[in-house]
């Protein structure tokens, strides 16, 4: 019996091991810099509605990092680390090259937040308050952020390519991707909801606006006006919500209803599948919408964080210490 008392030692120590190290949800707190940056929730707050003042479509970039963030080996600020000699990083993956834009708000907010606490707050910590503050300040919902993450030192443009939903995505296609990270089918149709705001470029939805038959036949009479057919235009512009472009309100559910939504990956929502009736609740209930977004994006921004002693805290976003 005695000789079996330190293997069973090693055997509770081990299950300890295993909990700590999958617990890291539950070490994110929306108190977490109360003492060593209480200021940390004005700085950004500050920063981003100078950057929206600016540009409306800064609300919708930075939201959208902080998704692309979390898609990407969590929500680790991966995204906005610059390429270098020892590694090719996240921003000229396909999802992202030519696309993800924003970098210089958070630069903005970053230089604000050390001067306020130095060397405290993370990147990954920065995206997910600025994505919450970007959709209160454009008329949307808020929420208590979770905060605690550390930065990754590292990025991966494969993992950038093969885990971020595309704007060709089926339904099952991105299904898969929210499943794949977590995130349920509800998660998914809610979350979506962010193309309320920002625009997307014409190499995007080309297809969709000349080649599909599930679309409202004026609103594809306009969208061809700024997106020739053949391959040039592709970076011209049009809004996600052609109703309400700047404000964050249900109307891209009521726009998928018509058949007005821009990406294929928006109608396919909306289109006799197994979503339907989510988006119908949605485009009728804009206080059902925000409540589940809100959910969403709490337990999108607890996808797999950096804490503890794992990763850093960088002083720069776009470069590892």
């Amino acid at each position: 019996m005695a000789s079996s008392f330190p293997s069973m030692v090693v055997v509770i120590l081990s299950l300890l091991l295993i909990f700590f190290s999958g617990s890291s949800r539950a070490q994110l707190s929306t108190t977490y810099y109360s003492k060593t940056c209480p200021n940390v929730l004005t700085k950004v707050k500050s920063a981003v509605q100078s950057a929206i003042s600016k540009e409306k479509r800064a609300g919708a970039a930075l939201l959208r990092l902080h998704f692309h963030d979390c898609f990407v080996n969590g929500c680790d600020g991966s995204v906005l680390l610059d390429d270098t000699s020892s590694f090719t990083g996240e921003k000229n993956a396909v999802p992202n090259k030519n696309s993800a834009r924003g970098f210089d708000v958070v630069d903005n907010i970053k230089t604000a937040v050390e001067k306020a606490c130095p060397g405290v707050v993370s990147c990954a910590d920065i995206l997910a308050i600025a994505a919450r503050d970007s959709v209160t300040i454009l008329g949307g919902c808020s929420w208590n952020v979770k905060l605690g993450r550390r930065d990754a030192t590292t990025a991966s443009q494969s993992a950038a390519n093969n885990g971020i939903p595309l704007p060709t995505s089926s339904l099952s296609s991105l299904i898969s991707d929210f499943s794949n990270v977590g995130l349920s089918t509800k998660d998914l149709i809610a979350l979506s909801g962010a193309h309320t705001i920002g625009q997307a470029r014409c190499t995007n939805f080309r297809a969709r606006i000349y080649n599909e038959t599930n679309i409202d036949s004026s609103f594809a009479t306009t969208r061809k006006k700024n997106c020739p057919s053949a391959s040039s235009g592709d970076n011209n512009l049009a809004p996600l919500d052609v109703q309400t472009p700047v404000k964050f309100d249900n109307n891209y559910f009521k726009n998928l209803v018509n058949k007005k939504g821009l990406l294929h990956s928006d109608q396919v929502l909306f289109n006799g599948g197994s979503t339907d009736s989510q988006v119908r609740t949605y485009s009728n209930n804009p206080s059902t919408f925000s409540a589940d977004f809100a959910t969403a994006m709490i337990k999108m921004g607890d996808i797999s964080p950096l804490t503890g002693s794992n990763g850093e805290i960088r002083k720069n976003c776009r470069k590892a210490n």
